[in-house]
């Protein structure tokens, strides 16, 4: 889900050395539910329980040394070894949620609540039509096909991890939003348009160690 934010509400959420991108003139800021499966450092195998969960996180889009990547306002996770390692090592904002995720027919139902806090989010969801890449010069490819993720360290040096994936295939969906507060520990209203919405199915990611992002 994404709705379009003016880049003068995000760019001070982002630390020295990040750009808040836009596209045709407005930043987007992007609330995705999803589920996780097969998180693992290689080549340790999967552990059950471990390496499948629900998730859900809170993106914007940025550059820093021109390079297209992701800043994440807030991710929410609902296993707690998960949380504690990506806060640790990867210096990403987790926090700890009651997740549920169940598939009805075609329809996907999502709810979150964070365990600190009143962070919550429930949707039902659903893909409404055929697998597609996305067009290059396209919003919806400046949207999904980024390959880096920004952090920032506890010494404050500014981070970036390589991703990679094929391209996303995605659908055409439909949602139903019954509850969206992630936005509220931001202080950020979203618009009172319908937000844009894309399904994938599935999708392997690969992500490095992060290596300094110079900032002079």
């Amino acid at each position: 889900m994404h709705w379009p934010v003016p880049v003068e509400l995000l760019q001070p959420m982002v630390p020295p050395g990040l750009k808040v991108q836009e596209f045709d003139g407005t930043s987007w800021i992007g609330v995705v539910p999803f589920r996780m499966e097969g998180v693992m450092r290689r080549p340790i195998v999967d552990m059950p329980w471990l390496s499948a969960f629900p998730e859900l996180n809170v993106r914007i889009y940025v550059e820093a040394e021109g390079k297209a990547g992701v800043w994440f306002l807030s991710l929410d996770a609902s296993n707690p070894v998960a949380v504690w390692a990506a806060r640790r090592y990867f210096h990403l904002p987790y926090h700890q949620a009651n997740i549920s995720l169940r598939r009805v027919g075609p329809e996907f139902r999502y709810q979150s609540r964070r365990a600190q806090g009143s962070s919550t989010f429930k949707a039902i969801y659903r893909p409404t039509g055929d697998k597609y890449e996305a067009k290059l010069g396209t919003l919806e490819h400046w949207l999904t096909e980024r390959y880096c993720l920004y952090a920032l360290s506890p010494s404050g040096k500014l981070l970036r991890n390589e991703v990679h994936h094929v391209p996303w295939p995605l659908q055409p969906a439909t949602a139903e939003l019954k509850e969206n507060s992630m936005l509220a520990p931001f202080d950020i209203q979203l618009p009172s348009v319908p937000p844009l919405l894309h399904f994938a199915s599935r999708v392997d990611v690969v992500v490095w160690d992060a290596d300094v992002v110079s900032c002079g």
